[in-house]
């Protein structure tokens, strides 16, 4: 137990740490909204509504926010974002994206170590579920896509990904109406590669993660995996995915 019983006894240290640890709720609990609403409503809903909370909800924080920490906002930006070079501003979004793979990363190994390979990979699955139609919807507003882009509008998408700013990737204009897309180096597999271990094989989640991305963009594309750990495939790509309208 904390020696303190009230916030005011904390020290400074443990103060800085109770912001840290409110951070945190604010985010679990923005999530967990989000999750009863798909489950009371359907994920449409849920999506739609996330929208307005977050639309709403932005600058009011961030007002409150800067106040306190003594930045200013600008067309609802923090003004030392746009005070940054562009390369700085790249490398930051590298950062965020990196950050997101490593805390993808401590998620499945808290439950594999706990629960086993299985469990993981069950719920890494279940997840992606969840988290390709957000994140496509969340670039579908981003650069203000039509209801149906097409392929342009999907592969103008996948390279917004937060995957496009962690590993390599290419498209090849197969037909009209049909796009390759190939991931030619990916961090995690790489990284394997480097200690001597298999392929982790990740095809069981990236049928789920393309093809539930590719129906956000636009509900027309269908998804086909040419080749995707355990598979067989060339040392150019890791695995390679066909998008057909």
């Amino acid at each position: 137990m904390h020696p303190a019983t009230r916030i005011e006894d904390l020290d400074h240290e443990s103060t800085a740490k109770l912001v840290i640890d409110m951070f945190h709720r604010i985010v679990i609990h923005h999530a967990l909204w989000f999750t009863e609403v798909r489950h009371q409503m359907g994920t449409e809903k849920a999506l739609d509504t996330l929208k307005t909370a977050f639309d709403r909800g932005y600058p009011i924080q961030m007002k409150r926010l800067s106040k306190v920490l003594g930045f200013e906002m600008k067309d609802n930006i923090p003004a030392p974002l746009l005070n940054m070079s562009q390369k700085s501003l790249m490398t930051l979004l590298d950062s965020v994206a990196v950050n997101w793979l490593a805390n993808d990363g401590v998620w499945f190994q808290a439950v594999e170590f706990e629960s086993g390979m299985n469990d993981a990979k069950r719920c890494n699955d279940s997840c992606w579920a969840h988290f390709s139609p957000f994140e496509a919807r969340s670039i579908k507003q981003f650069l203000n896509l039509s209801d149906q882009p097409g392929l342009a509008g999907l592969k103008a998408a996948l390279n917004f990904r937060l995957y496009a700013r962690i590993n390599t990737q290419s498209f090849v204009e197969e037909s009209e109406n049909s796009l390759i897309f190939q991931m030619n180096e990916c961090r995690v597999q790489s990284a394997r590669k480097r200690k001597g271990l298999q392929d982790y094989p990740c095809k069981s989640g990236g049928l789920v993660e393309y093809t539930y991305f590719a129906r956000a963009i636009d509900p027309r594309i269908k998804t086909e995996c040419i080749g995707c750990p355990p598979d067989d495939h060339p040392d150019t790509w890791c695995c390679a995915w066909r998008f057909s309208v």
